[in-house]
């Protein structure tokens, strides 16, 4: 029985195997370009432009860095990467993917090794670290929730934790066109590539 095919053209030319990725089908160039283009809350987001997983991914490090002012470039780079393998399988809100089940973790970790190999991090994330930028990341999806995607402060409390009343006044979320997104993306992570 023939197979059903399992790989995607990036821009790169590469092709990707999303049931079997390498590290050497990976480039950042690809990442940045899809999480650009690829929208968080389902695009259910005030503005003129969708909120992008990479515009995401920016904002998530910077509070990670914030956060944990000390820490080794490496898990600055894991925190811009968190939700690299969004860029070929996109992203679904929590529920969706609670309904698609224990299939979507498994290809998401699959990427993330690959993407984490790649880029010269461990396969799989000491879990303090983990921890760390996942409390990064709720800080991100709290402010995305009050500031452009219509909850009320006590609604983001119940789903994502309450957060330092500061950093809900400090940290304003960014909307704009997916190429400045893209382009900040990259040069992020060529400045951490560098600092490694």
């Amino acid at each position: 029985m023939k197979q059903p095919r399992a790989w995607q053209r990036m821009l790169s030319g590469r092709r990707l195997d999303l049931l079997d990725p390498t590290p050497m089908d990976i480039e950042v160039e690809d990442i940045a370009h899809g999480l650009a283009f690829v929208a968080r809350w389902n695009g259910q987001t005030i503005g003129d432009y969708a909120y992008s997983v990479a515009e995401h991914s920016l904002l998530v490090t910077d509070i990670f860095t914030a956060q944990n002012p000390s820490a080794p470039i490496k898990w600055q780079l894991a925190a811009l990467l968190h939700d690299a393998p969004e860029y070929v399988i996109g992203d679904m809100i929590s529920p969706v993917k609670a309904a698609v089940g224990p299939d979507y973790g498994v290809l998401d970790d699959r990427l993330m090794a690959a993407i984490h190999i790649r880029f010269g991090l461990p396969a799989q994330l000491p879990v303090a670290i983990k921890k760390q930028i996942k409390k990064a990341d709720k800080i991100s999806a709290w402010l995305e929730a009050v500031q452009i995607a219509g909850f009320t402060a006590a609604e983001a409390d119940k789903f994502f934790g309450k957060i330092d009343p500061n950093l809900a006044n400090t940290l304003e979320i960014r909307l704009r066109p997916p190429v400045e997104v893209r382009n900040d993306f990259t040069a992020r992570h060529a400045n951490l590539m560098d600092r490694l």
